[in-house]
């Protein structure tokens, strides 16, 4: 029980203040909860998809180094974020409910964290307390993090036309990005660059509020 309880609680807790930090119209509960949802189902194709990649990295890459950012960026986070985004797509973007640049972040954050969700009961499950602890000041608000540089530039793309395809790349390209780096850095093994670390979670708390905030003054609700 306690270990569904350190599993499960991060991903409540960010669930409810994203919740919150849209202030201006609330989106239906219901779905949220199909967003959640969706991400906890896409867990599926990315574990077969990720797998299939992680059997021919050896033949891309020979130093530790190269598998390092095999792992970071070809495994995790091009898979992971790819299925995230269509996910989001699929459920969100004809959707009447996805009328404000805000939206975006919503949904994106809560397919995230369902994803994230059955990431970490399966990390938290087979690697005890501990990691569960970790991965609460971690890896969940990173999840979260790179829902959120989604959602943003989704939010973009659905209502700056001119401008959609570009958006539209970047929805995924920049938590891509976060995603890789974020990975590499855990994975190299290298100790100068684990330093890095920390500054790098602080940096994306930073950019992931600016980007918050610019959504919120833009609201088309904000003075309604």
């Amino acid at each position: 029980m306690n270990l569904l309880l350190i599993a499960v609680a991060p991903v409540a807790i960010i669930l409810v203040y994203i919740y919150y930090r849209d202030k201006y119209e609330k989106e239906p509960v219901s779905l949220l909860i199909k967003g959640l949802i969706g991400g906890m189902i896409i867990v599926i194709p990315v574990i077969f998809a990720e797998q299939w990649v992680s059997d021919i990295l050896p033949s891309l890459f020979s130093s530790k180094t190269g598998m390092a950012f095999g792992n970071a960026f070809l495994v995790a986070a091009l898979w992971e974020e790819a299925f995230k985004l269509l996910a989001v797509y699929i459920l969100i973007w004809k959707n009447p409910n996805f009328n404000e640049r805000f939206d975006g972040i919503v949904y994106a954050v809560f397919v995230s964290l369902g994803f994230a969700l059955v990431e970490n009961i399966m990390y938290v499950f087979s690697n005890g307390m501990s990691v569960g602890v970790g991965r609460a000041f971690t890896a969940v608000p990173a999840h979260a993090m790179f829902g959120i540089m989604m959602g943003y530039y989704l939010g973009l793309a659905k209502f700056i036309k001119p401008k959609r395809t570009l958006f539209l790349i970047l929805a995924f390209f920049a938590p891509f990005v976060l995603h890789g780096i974020y990975d590499f850095i855990l994975m190299v093994g290298i100790n100068w660059v684990l330093l890095l670390f920390f500054p790098f979670l602080i940096y994306m708390m930073y950019r992931t509020q600016v980007r918050m905030k610019e959504h919120e003054e833009n609201s088309v609700f904000k003075y309604n």
